[in-house]
C-alpha cells in the first residue's frame, strides 16, 4: 500500500507510468493494426510485420536499435494518413483493444496515487492520437507521447515533431516538475524498459515493472522495488467487483452517520416546541 493522502501545504507529487507493459500488456501502437487495416490505411504485409514486431516486443521487449528501427517503421508507413480519422478509428475501438489488456494491479495503483493526492502522467514512446484516449480511459491527469508533423492536408507528413523516449521522457518529466510544482525527490515513477532509465532516475520513488533484463539487472543492483504485472483485466470488471474492505468500512461509516442524522431529525420533530 502507498502513503497515506499527501499533505498539501507540501509540494505537488506525481506518478509517472510507461504505457505498453507497464500499465498495458502489449504495444498500444501495434495492437491498433488490425483497426488500420480494416480501415484501410495499411495492407495485410503491414499488417503481418506489425504482428511480428508485437511478437519481438512481448518476448523480450525492445532495445534501443530495435526502438529506433520500430520508430521508422511507423514514421513511414503512417506518412499521408488522415489524422481525423486514425482517431476516430481509435475512439471506435479503443474499448474492444485496450480494455480487455489493461493490468489490473497498474490499475489499483493509478486509484492509489489519486488517493493520496498525487497526479498521474502517462509517458509512451506511443503517438498522441493512440496515448490521449487511453490515459483519458485510466483517468490520467496528463499525458506524455510522441508528436507526429501534421501537414495543412490534416495528414501525417511522415515527420516526428516531438520523439518521447529515453532522455526525452526525463526531460519531459522535468519539465512538468517545474511547471507543476512537482517535488521529483517525494514522486513515483514505474516502467518496463531499461530505455526509461533516466525518467526512473529522475524520480525519488522509482520501480521497475515487468521489467527486461537489463532494467531487472539495474533495479536489483540499485535496490529499486521490482513488480510483477499479470493480471488483464476489464475496467467494467474491476467497476463491478466486489467492493474493497476500506470501501466497505467507508460504506459502513457514511450509512451510519446518515441513520444518525434521521434519527436526529426525528426526535427533533417529536420534542414540543417551548
Amino acid at each position: 500500500m502507498l502513503g497515506a493522502v499527501e499533505n498539501h501545504s507540501l509540494p505537488r507529487t506525481a506518478a509517472f507510468f510507461d504505457l505498453d507493459k507497464t500499465v498495458i500488456a502489449k504495444s498500444s501502437t501495434l495492437t491498433f493494426s488490425k483497426s488500420f487495416y480494416q480501415g484501410g490505411l495499411i495492407n495485410r504485409r503491414a499488417v503481418l510485420r506489425t504482428a511480428y514486431a508485437q511478437f519481438l516486443f512481448l518476448a523480450g521487449g525492445a532495445d534501443h536499435d530495435q526502438m529506433e528501427r520500430m520508430r521508422e517503421y511507423l514514421s513511414t508507413l503512417c506518412r499521408g494518413w488522415n489524422v481525423q480519422q486514425v482517431k476516430e478509428m481509435v475512439a471506435e475501438t479503443l474499448h474492444d483493444l485496450i480494455d480487455p489488456i489493461i493490468y489490473d494491479e497498474a490499475a489499483s495503483l493509478i486509484e492509489e496515487h489519486h488517493t493520496a493526492g498525487r497526479d498521474v502522467v502517462i509517458v509512451s514512446t506511443s503517438g498522441a492520437e493512440v496515448v490521449e484516449p487511453i490515459g483519458e480511459m485510466l483517468g490520467a491527469d496528463r499525458v506524455v507521447a510522441t508528436r507526429m508533423v501534421v501537414g495543412d492536408d490534416g495528414c501525417f507528413t511522415g515527420e516526428v515533431e516531438y520523439y518521447a523516449y529515453g532522455p526525452t521522457k526525463a526531460e519531459a518529466v522535468r519539465e512538468l516538475a517545474a511547471s507543476e510544482g512537482y517535488d521529483l525527490a517525494r514522486c513515483y515513477a514505474y516502467s518496463d524498459s531499461v530505455t526509461d532509465l533516466p525518467m526512473l532516475e529522475s524520480v525519488g520513488h522509482p520501480h521497475a515493472v515487468n521489467p527486461d533484463r537489463a532494467l531487472r539487472r539495474e533495479a536489483l543492483a540499485r535496490g529499486w522495488p521490482v513488480l510483477d504485472f499479470h493480471r488483464p483485466v476489464r475496467l467494467k470488471q474491476r467497476l463491478s467487483a466486489p467492493p474493497r474492505p476500506a470501501l466497505v468500512a467507508a460504506a459502513a461509516i457514511g450509512a451510519a452517520a446518515a441513520t444518525a442524522g434521521l434519527v436526529w431529525y426525528a426526535s427533533r420533530r417529536r420534542t414540543p416546541a417551548v
